[in-house]
C-alpha cells in the first residue's frame, strides 16, 4: 500500500461532493496548478494580514500550509476530476479546505483562507501562472538548447554538399549546413513566438472576485498578492488590461496555445527531414546517419528506426489536437465568465510539458550525434540535372532545358552533355561549380 493510500484525508464536505459528482476521466487538475493555488493562498494570507483584514497567526499558519502545497507534498489531496465545473470552483474549495484543515483551529475555508477571493479570479489566476512558470523555465530553455545544437550541427556540415529538393525532386545544390541553420532558426523564431505571449499570460484576473467589479476585496489585496507573487518567483506578473475581459476571456491562453502549436508545426517539419535524410540505409536518401539508439525491429535484425523523430511528430499531434480543444474553451465566454478553464489547464500544461521533453530529447538524443554521409550527399550533388540552372546565364533556359533532356535521356553527365553541346570548359568549370552554386553570394 502506497503513502498516498494511507495518508489521511485533509479536505471536507465540498472536496466529497464533487469527487462524486465528477466521476469523468480520473484525471485530477495538473498538480502544477494546485501548486499556484497553494501559492496565491499563501500571499493572500500575507496581504490579508498587512491589511489588517486576518489576524496575523491565522495568517502565517494558512501561509504554511499553502506553501507545502506549492512544494508539491500534498499533490494527493487534490483528487477531484480536471472534468469538473467550469469556473474551476470545486477546486478552489478543494484549496480552501485542505489548508484550513492544514492551519488547523479557528481556521476557515472560506472567511480565512478564501478571503477577497473568488474561484472566478483564484483558478483561473493559478492557471496562468502555472503557465507563465512552465514556458519560461521549462520550455523556452528546452528550445534554446534545441536550437543551439542545430547552430552547432549547422556549423559542423557547412562543408557538406548535397542535392537540395524541392516537391520532393531533385533541385539545385545546398548544404547540410545550411538546412540546419535553417532549422535552428526554426525553433528560434517559435522560441520568440511563445516569448511575446508572456507578458499578457502574466496579467492574472486576481482581485476582480466573482464577475470583475472587485466585490468583497480590499483595493490594495491584488496588488499586494501580485507583489509578492513576482518577488518570490522572478515572473512577470502584472494587472489585467481590463478587469472584465481578464473574468470573462481566456484569450492569452489561447494565444499561448497556438504559438505551442507553431512549435509543434516546426518541430515537425524537422523531425520530418531529418527521417528522410536518414532514410534508408541502402534504399533510401541515406545523407545522414541517425544515432542508434535501440533495435528497430523484432523481425529484421540490424534495422534501426528513426525513434526520437518519431517521438517529436507523435508529441507534435497531440500538440495540435490539444490547441484545437483550447480553442473550443476559449470560445466559451460567456457573458462575464469563461467556462471552460480546467480543460484549457490540462492542454496547455500538457503541451508545454510534452514540447519541452521533445525539444530536449531531439537535442540530446538525436541532433547531437547526427553524422554526415559525405559520400552519398556528394554523389546526389554531382547526380542532380538542376544543376543546369547555373548554366542559364551563359547559355540561355531553352538551351539548357535541351541539355537536362539529354543527359536525363542518356544518363550522361550534365559536364559531358553541354561540352558535346558547344559549352567550352571554363564555363562549365564556372557554372558548374556545386559549392559556388549552394553559396552563389559567399565571398
Amino acid at each position: 500500500m502506497s503513502a498516498a493510500d494511507t495518508r489521511e484525508e485533509l479536505w471536507g464536505g465540498e472536496t466529497r461532493n464533487a469527487i462524486a459528482n465528477f466521476t469523468v476521466s480520473g484525471e485530477p487538475i495538473p498538480p502544477a496548478v494546485a501548486h499556484w493555488l497553494g501559492r496565491i493562498k499563501a500571499a493572500a494570507a500575507h496581504a490579508n494580514a498587512e491589511l489588517g483584514l486576518l489576524d496575523p497567526d491565522k495568517a502565517e499558519r494558512i501561509a504554511a500550509a499553502g506553501a507545502r502545497i506549492a512544494a508539491g507534498e500534498l499533490d494527493d489531496q487534490f483528487p477531484i476530476d480536471v472534468f469538473q465545473t467550469g469556473s474551476g470552483t470545486s477546486s478552489n474549495m478543494n484549496a480552501n479546505e485542505v489548508i484550513a484543515s492544514l492551519a488547523g483551529d479557528g481556521v476557515h475555508p472560506n472567511d480565512d483562507v478564501n478571503m477577497g477571493q473568488s474561484s472566478n479570479d483564484v483558478f483561473p489566476s493559478a492557471v496562468h501562472l502555472a503557465a507563465l512558470d512552465q514556458l519560461t523555465n521549462e520550455l523556452l530553455p528546452a528550445l534554446r538548447g534545441l536550437a543551439e545544437a542545430l547552430d552547432a550541427k549547422a556549423a559542423e556540415l557547412a562543408d557538406v554538399v548535397k542535392s537540395g529538393r524541392t516537391h520532393l525532386m531533385d533541385a539545385v545544390p545546398v548544404t547540410l549546413g545550411q538546412e540546419f541553420g535553417g532549422y535552428a532558426a526554426q525553433v528560434r523564431q517559435g522560441s520568440a513566438r511563445v516569448e511575446d505571449t508572456l507578458a499578457r499570460v502574466g496579467q492574472i484576473p486576481l482581485g476582480g472576485t466573482a464577475i470583475g467589479t472587485g466585490l468583497n476585496t480590499h483595493p490594495e489585496f491584488a496588488e499586494r498578492v501580485r507583489r509578492r507573487l513576482s518577488d518570490d518567483t522572478g515572473l512577470p506578473i502584472s494587472p489585467p488590461a481590463d478587469a472584465f475581459e481578464a473574468q470573462a476571456a481566456r484569450d492569452a491562453l489561447v494565444e499561448a496555445s497556438g504559438a505551442l502549436k507553431v512549435v509543434a508545426v516546426s518541430l515537425t517539419k524537422i523531425a520530418n527531414d531529418l527521417r528522410l535524410m536518414g532514410s534508408g540505409p541502402r534504399a533510401g536518401l541515406a545523407e545522414i546517419f541517425l544515432p542508434e539508439l535501440q533495435k528497430g525491429s523484432s523481425i529484421m535484425p540490424g534495422k534501426v528506426n528513426p525513434v526520437i523523430p518519431e517521438v517529436v511528430t507523435q508529441v507534435a499531434a497531440q500538440v495540435i489536437g490539444n490547441d484545437t480543444a483550447i480553442t473550443v474553451g476559449g470560445l466559451q465566454g460567456h457573458l462575464e465568465l469563461n467556462v471552460f478553464v480546467p480543460v484549457i489547464a490540462r492542454n496547455l500544461l500538457q503541451s508545454i510539458s510534452l514540447l519541452a521533453s521533445a525539444a530536449r530529447l531531439l537535442e540530446e538524443k538525436c541532433v547531437a550525434g547526427i553524422e554526415a554521409n559525405r559520400e552519398a550527399c556528394e554523389r546526389y550533388a554531382e547526380l542532380t540535372l538542376s544543376a543546369a540552372t547555373a548554366l542559364n546565364p551563359y547559355i540561355g533556359y531553352d538551351r539548357a532545358s535541351e541539355i537536362v533532356k539529354e543527359a536525363a535521356a542518356s544518363g550522361r553527365s550534365l559536364r559531358d552533355v553541354a561540352r558535346d553541346a558547344g559549352v567550352d570548359d571554363a564555363t562549365l568549370d564556372k557554372a558548374l561549380d556545386l559549392r559556388a552554386m549552394a553559396e552563389p553570394n559567399a565571398g
